[in-house]
């Protein structure tokens, strides 16, 4: 097949690059399988007519308008290896046409869920105050240096939200025995049970759980619905760990609970990113900071040029993408999840 009948992919993956997301095989499987227009999101709409009248994929996240959307008129499907689902582009009209938009978020899963598990046993043993006492010279020995420490094997635990992170964190703990709660008003109480945890309400989470881990996306409904009544109701010294996005809590009420002595707090995320260098989380005790970095592995990007690959054949041959998650008619729209500023 000569380079000018291969299927056109355009390439707009920012905040990602080929590079980052393509191994040195995958991208050269990559080229030789599909011709390549590489451009900025922002430029795909001034790409020449008959660009855009070819392209079968696009790679990336750009703004599509409905003019744009009509040119494209061999599309098949966009791999948004952003993974946040922004509202810029007319998803109706994309679902009617029957052109796929996927998501490669499921990456990230394991990589964020094992981090959320380390933050937990963290706040439960208190590692990194204590090695930071150590290397001051003030260490505590023994008993002395454990009077707030606890287990997390059998312990109550609470998830809000079960997802693919969810569900991944889930997995991780079961070698814990927890007992686990989880809040998800978008599932049915049978797929929780089907995954030996146990349907509740979010007063049910918060009020009942030694450790609440928040791995629920951001959407039009719960934007900062975790305020201060909701730390109040958690149980005195609990901890809460924060993995999804901070949009869904009231962070200066999250501060003030953790201020107050009553949570601890664990966080990868925050209200701004990158965080200003003297907002007063960064001093809080009582609160473990991470910058963004939990799914941030090399080998999870990687998985990405795995995933569009593989679903770009199967499309090629007629059949749905499958390793991706495709959006939803009914949930794309209510996502509020934002990218991180890396300026």
């Amino acid at each position: 097949m000569s380079d000018n009948t291969l299927p056109l992919v355009i390439s707009a993956p920012e905040p990602r690059t080929l590079d980052l997301i393509f191994t040195p095989p995958q991208l050269a499987r990559l080229r030789s399988h599909y011709r390549i227009v590489e451009t900025t999101p922002e430029d795909v709409s001034a790409l020449p007519a008959e660009t855009l009248a070819e392209a079968r994929y696009i790679i990336g996240q750009p703004p599509i308008s409905s003019d744009t959307l009509e040119k494209l008129k061999a599309l098949r499907c966009i791999f948004n290896v952003e993974t946040n689902l922004l509202n810029n582009m007319p998803y109706e009209t994309l679902f009617a046409r029957g052109i796929h938009v996927v998501t490669t978020g499921l990456v990230f899963a394991e990589p964020v869920a094992e981090l959320g598990l380390a933050m937990a046993l963290n706040l439960a043993r208190n590692i990194v105050d204590a090695d930071l006492a150590f290397r001051q010279g003030n260490e505590l020995w023994g008993g002395d240096g454990n009077q707030t420490a606890r287990l997390l094997s059998g312990a109550d635990v609470g998830i809000i939200g079960f997802g693919d992170l969810g569900r991944a964190l889930n997995r991780l703990l079961t070698g814990f025995r927890t007992r686990t709660k989880v809040y998800d008003p978008w599932l049915p109480p049978s797929i929780l049970v089907d995954n030996g945890v146990e349907p509740a309400s979010l007063d049910e989470v918060l009020s009942q759980s030694d450790f609440v881990f928040v791995v629920a996306s951001v959407t039009s409904e719960n934007q900062g619905f975790l305020g201060a009544d909701a730390f109040a109701r958690m149980r005195k010294g609990a901890a809460f760990i924060l993995l999804s996005r901070a949009g869904v809590v009231d962070f200066p009420a999250l501060m003030q609970a953790v201020k107050s002595g009553h949570i601890v707090v664990a966080s990868d995320v925050f209200p701004e990113e990158p965080l200003a260098k003297d907002h007063p989380v960064r001093t809080l005790p009582g609160f473990l900071r991470s910058a963004h970095r939990a799914g941030a592995l090399d080998i999870a990007f990687k998985r990405m040029g795995d995933m569009v690959l593989e679903d770009m054949d199967l499309i090629d041959r007629g059949l749905p993408p499958l390793r991706s998650k495709r959006a939803e008619r009914e949930t794309v729209s209510r996502m509020r999840s934002k990218p991180v500023d890396r300026n």
